[in-house]
């Protein structure tokens, strides 16, 4: 009898430990955050304009995005033409980036105080992630667009260069144009 009570004890402190918070949410602490859908890393890259991992697929495959291209200039040994064309295509994926990522961060931070006040009905709902959807896809595609851009301003062996530098294993240039 003594066995029985000490395995129901043992039991029950087992499972107050369990309910008692040691395994809290991995949301814990971003309750805090000003937009809960967003860290604050997150909004400010969005209002930067930064690339936010949206051209992971162009960048893997070969297509070098501007940004690190500028950075590598000198390296890469970019003709003044090359570095005109790469100014130019940072400057306009940057500033689209910009007005997409206000956009959104405004979008999301509706939505968040809809939740945050309780007034939000399932029409809105709807509709403000169908429109943060939107923005999201229009900001993937201006950073793709940057990088498909890019690629045609440089060379097959500044390509495999690129891979090279930025550390990408099987740097080949497999289905790259010629070059210029």
């Amino acid at each position: 009898m003594k066995f029985k009570w000490l395995v129901a004890a043992i039991t029950l402190a087992h499972v107050s430990l369990a309910w008692s918070g040691e395994h809290a949410s991995p949301y814990a602490g971003q309750e805090r955050q000003e937009i809960k859908a967003l860290s604050a890393e997150e909004v400010q890259g969005y209002l930067a304009g930064d690339g936010m991992a949206f051209a992971k697929a162009a960048e893997l495959n070969h297509y070098p995005g501007p940004s690190h291209v500028l950075e590598l200039a000198d390296k890469l040994q970019l003709t003044d033409e090359q570095r005109r064309k790469t100014k130019a295509i940072f400057d306009k994926v940057k500033a689209e980036a910009k007005e997409l990522g206000k956009q959104l961060v405004e979008k999301e931070r509706l939505l968040d105080s809809r939740f945050a006040a309780g007034t939000i009905l399932e029409d809105e709902l709807k509709q403000l992630v169908a429109e943060i959807a939107v923005v999201q896809g229009e900001l993937r595609i201006s950073h793709l667009q940057a990088h498909l851009a890019q690629r045609n301003v440089l060379t097959a062996d500044q390509i495999r260069d690129y891979d090279a530098l930025r550390g990408y294993q099987g740097s080949g240039t497999q289905g790259q144009h010629s070059g210029h």
